[in-house]
């Protein structure tokens, strides 16, 4: 991502496993002409698009749908100076094909905040980057750990 900036970058696939284990990410958006960030939980698909449920009333919705977008998770442990952050970018589209929706509200991410009108927002993962700091470890290899 940043070169020389003492972060490991990770694989695709390193990147799609370590989203899979995290219970919450952040929605980065255009509102206004300038960035918006919404933390969301959500589900990797088996393609690796992250998948979103959310009301259809929602302000979410209208800003999204149609739109590209990114999203991260991460993972930090602050005591050991080491964790992982990874972004997708991509279009996001609300499902709409019957046969999906079905199948999103059997094994789809389930909302935190339950509406009468969900619906499922896929993100397409075009593009997928993610980097690790292990054990506090600097680019020019001082151990930061106290």
């Amino acid at each position: 991502m940043y070169p020389n900036d003492g972060f490991r970058e990770l694989e695709r696939l390193e990147c799609l496993r370590l989203l899979a284990r995290a219970p919450v990410g952040r929605i980065v958006h255009t509102r206004q002409a300038l960035p918006a960030v919404l933390p969301v939980n959500f589900l990797l698909d088996g393609d690796g698009a992250v998948l979103l449920r959310t009301s259809a009333a929602s302000e979410l919705v209208r800003a999204i749908d149609g739109a590209v977008v990114a999203f991260e998770a991460d993972e930090v442990d602050a005591a050991a100076h080491s964790g992982w952050s990874v972004v997708v970018t991509g279009m996001a589209t609300v499902v709409t094909d019957l046969t999906e929706r079905e199948r999103l509200a059997r094994t789809g991410p389930r909302s935190w905040a339950p509406s009468p009108s969900d619906v499922f927002v896929r993100v397409e993962p075009e593009l997928v980057a993610g980097r690790e700091l292990v054990g506090g470890r600097s680019m020019y290899g001082a151990d930061l750990t106290p």
